[in-house]
C-alpha cells in the first residue's frame, strides 16, 4: 500500500540571522519542508528564499567586482522537481543493468530522495562561474580543481562565501559520511541549521509519497533509518550547529 502524505501540520522555528544579530520565527509548514508547498522567493534570477536571496545578492555583487560571476544551476527545486530527477536516474540505472539496491545506493551518491532534499527550503545552491564557456555537464569535481574552469571561483567561495552565511554541505572531509563531496553546492546557514533540525523530527516513513516514485517500494523503514544518519545528517559540522 502507497503511504500518503500528511499535510495539516504546521511547523514553527528558530531561525538566526547572522547579520543582524536578531532573533525571529519563520513558519515552514510540512509542505513546505518536503518541498510541496508554496514557498516565496528571493527573484527569478535568484531563486531562493528571502533571507538567502538577499545574501547570495550581496555575495553575488561583490564577487562580481573581483571578475567572478556567481551564476545559479540550481537553487529551490520542488518536490515534483526532485522526483522527475529521480526517476530518470533511476530509470538509467535500471537499463544499465543495475539491481533495485545498487540503483538507489548510486543516486544517492549525489542526489536525494524526493522530499529529502535541502533544495527544497530555498536555503541551498548550485553555482559555477558565469564567465567561463560552458562545456558538458558543468558539476563536475574536475571543474572545480586544477586547472578547471571554475577553481578560481571555489578559491573565491573558500574565502568569502561563510561572510556572507553559506556554507559548503558536502566538504572533502573524511569523516563525513553521506553524499560525495560537491565544491558547488553552498546552503545558507541562518536558515538550513533550525531547518534541518525540524525536519529530522518528521516521522519520514509515514510522510514520504512513493506512488510513481521509481524504486519506491525499496525505501524500507530500516533504509530510510540509514539514510537519515548518513545522508541527510552527513553534512559538515557548521551546518549542525545553532
Amino acid at each position: 500500500m502507497n503511504r500518503r502524505l500528511f499535510l495539516s501540520t504546521s511547523l514553527s522555528l528558530l531561525s538566526i540571522n547572522s547579520y543582524s544579530k536578531s532573533i525571529k520565527y519563520d513558519p515552514y509548514s510540512t509542505k513546505l519542508l518536503l518541498g510541496m508547498g508554496d514557498l516565496s522567493l528571493y527573484s527569478n534570477n535568484i531563486p531562493l528564499a528571502i533571507d538567502p536571496g538577499k545574501a547570495f545578492e550581496k555575495m553575488q555583487t561583490q564577487a562580481k567586482k573581483e571578475g567572478i560571476i556567481l551564476e545559479i544551476v540550481s537553487g529551490y527545486r520542488s518536490y515534483v522537481r526532485q522526483k522527475s530527477i529521480w526517476n530518470r536516474k533511476y530509470k538509467f540505472n535500471k537499463a544499465a543493468g543495475l539491481s533495485p539496491k545498487k540503483n538507489i545506493s548510486k543516486i544517492i551518491e549525489y542526489s536525494t530522495i524526493p522530499g529529502t532534499s535541502r533544495h527544497h527550503w530555498g536555503t541551498d545552491v548550485d553555482i559555477i562561474d558565469g564567465s567561463k564557456p560552458k562545456e558538458g555537464d558543468v558539476l563536475v569535481t574536475e571543474k572545480f580543481h586544477g586547472k578547471g574552469p571554475y577553481s578560481e571561483l571555489r578559491i573565491w567561495m573558500k574565502r568569502h562565501a561563510e561572510k556572507y552565511g553559506f556554507y559548503l554541505p558536502y566538504t572533502q572531509n573524511t569523516n563525513r559520511k553521506g553524499f560525495y563531496y560537491e565544491p558547488w553546492h553552498y546552503s545558507y546557514a541562518p536558515l538550513s541549521i533550525p531547518l534541518l533540525k525540524t525536519f529530522t523530527q518528521l516521522d519520514l516513513n509515514k510522510l514520504l509519497i512513493t506512488d510513481g516514485l521509481e524504486g519506491g517500494t525499496h525505501l524500507t523503514p530500516e533504509f530510510m533509518s540509514f539514510y537519515l544518519e548518513e545522508n541527510i545528517l552527513g553534512v559538515s559540522d557548521s551546518l549542525k550547529k545553532i
